[in-house]
């Protein structure tokens, strides 16, 4: 018998301190949620999801950046919407001063309402914002929205912003429908102005398409590269609570092996008693 070496317990003890790793491994994924608690796990796996979760987290700002600028053209939209059904309520106004009817008196009354509607539409057109920046008033500007993760030119929608909807601009300043004659010389005036409304309307429209599909791309994209991601790097919960559970047993068994490896090292005594 040899006690000077102790091979059985020394063995017993190393292969109890490899257990005793991978059980604290487990518990450390279990309590995370990630398998990369330390990056010896899977370096290879490591690198692979970062750089999913990072065009993940790029799409997510994609989106906010084309939401943002869906918000922008609704707001213009918005005002282009209610600036059409003034132009319509003029029209009607219009017809109704241009019939016999209705007295002179009765075209003033008529009248004030269409200067009053006139001066609603051209203060919409001048207060109409996003943040800081004019939309109607004819302020020219060349947005860039950048709805993408890369930095090419094909991660960028442009918007040239041009419109003009002042009364001045759709020759309704001025305008008045206090005769016969002047109503029914500004029908062509407003046909003219809706028109125009229109035309607007069907450009920021043709933008705001865009823009829906856009953040329904972004959305999808970002959907899969999370999925991706998830199966590389989330902690299989039941494999792992599994490996955890054989651990333990294996800890057991272990602590076990190396008490009677070490009580055999402890029986040279009884050659000496």
């Amino acid at each position: 018998m040899r006690i000077t070496s102790q091979v059985a317990a020394s063995t017993a003890q190393r292969y109890l301190s490899q257990n005793q790793k991978k059980l604290e491994l487990t518990m450390q994924q279990l309590a995370s949620g990630s398998r990369f608690v330390k990056s010896s796990v899977d370096p290879a796996g490591q690198a692979i999801s970062e750089n999913l979760n990072s065009q993940a987290r790029g799409f997510e700002a994609a989106t906010m950046n084309a939401e943002n600028a869906s918000s922008l053209v609704q707001q213009a939209e918005g005002a282009l919407n209610e600036q059409n059904n003034i132009l319509i309520r003029l029209r009607e106004l219009s017809v109704q001063s241009a019939s016999d009817t209705f007295s002179e008196v009765e075209r003033g009354f008529i009248n004030n309402e269409f200067v009053q509607l006139t001066q609603e539409l051209n203060r919409i057109a001048k207060t109409t914002k996003f943040g800081s920046q004019n939309l109607l008033d004819g302020t020219e500007k060349k947005y860039e929205f950048h709805v993408g993760i890369g930095s090419k030119s094909d991660n960028i929608i442009t918007y040239q912003q041009d419109i003009n909807t002042t009364a001045s601009e759709l020759g309704l300043d001025g305008l008045s429908i206090d005769d016969q004659d002047a109503a029914r010389d500004s029908l062509d005036t407003i046909d003219k102005a809706i028109e125009d409304i229109g035309s607007a309307r069907a450009k920021l429209g043709a933008v705001q398409s865009r823009l829906d599909h856009v953040i329904s791309h972004n959305e999808g994209q970002r959907e899969n590269l999370i999925s991706a991601y998830s199966k590389i790097a989330d902690t299989d919960v039941a494999k792992v609570v599994s490996d955890m559970k054989r651990s333990q047993v294996m800890q057991q068994y272990q602590i076990a092996m190396l008490a009677v490896a070490n009580e055999n090292d402890s029986l040279g005594l009884k050659l000496i008693a």
